[in-house]
């Protein structure tokens, strides 16, 4: 077999290689990915340029019709996150599987006293948000709308669900990247709140 003859048949095999790398890596750092917001603390710990500057001071304008026992799920305005008070921010949607993990962990952190926990809806159909809330329940003292996805660029959002810890003075202190498993919201992220309280009650 001569040396062209070769090079003539290792060409198709270089050509499908190359056309396959692409999707292959593409599927490895999904995976990579993946793993790491259901498993690792990887990117959960990851930093955010935001932690210790003031909040983004949005007004959020209400989720159109999102009425929960009767009532309008009332929404916020940014000077409501330098009241004195903690405020725990989540952003979630309906559409989001892991939000729907998580939720059983906002229904805790609703409960707690000292502090607020207000809702970003992240471009999600209004009815859709509504029915989730009526399944699952409503932890939130209010709900802002964020259809559009400006609060999302704004609070350095990278993916549903994040969750932020806001001091006093409007300060955030503290952002969990993925849902907040059982475990996490024991072990990890109350320890982290309790901290906070303390702090901003001297």
């Amino acid at each position: 077999m001569t040396e062209e003859q070769t090079e003539a048949e290792e060409e198709p095999r270089r050509s499908i290689w190359f056309a396959l790398l692409p999707v292959t890596l593409f599927g490895a750092l999904v995976l990579v990915f993946f793993i790491g917001l259901t498993q690792g603390d990887t990117f959960k710990k990851l930093p955010s340029v935001l932690i210790g500057k003031p909040a983004p001071t949005l007004d959020m304008e209400p989720v159109e019709n999102l009425v929960i026992n009767g009532k309008q799920v009332p929404s916020f305005k940014g000077e409501e996150l330098r009241d004195g008070k903690v405020t725990v921010v989540n952003f979630w949607a309906s559409w989001c599987v892991p939000c729907r993990q998580e939720h059983p962990q906002m229904i805790t952190l609703g409960k707690m006293p000292g502090i607020k926990l207000f809702g970003i809806n992240y471009k999600n159909d209004p009815a859709d948000a509504a029915q989730f809330l009526r399944q699952l329940g409503s932890p939130y003292a209010a709900i802002g709308s964020d259809f559009r996805g400006r609060a999302g660029i704004e609070w350095g959002v990278v993916g549903l669900p994040e969750t932020y810890i806001v001091d006093g003075k409007g300060v955030i202190r503290y952002k969990f990247i993925g849902p907040i498993s059982k475990r996490a919201l024991e072990e990890g992220f109350m320890p982290k709140l309790r901290e906070i309280m303390e702090a901003t009650a001297q």
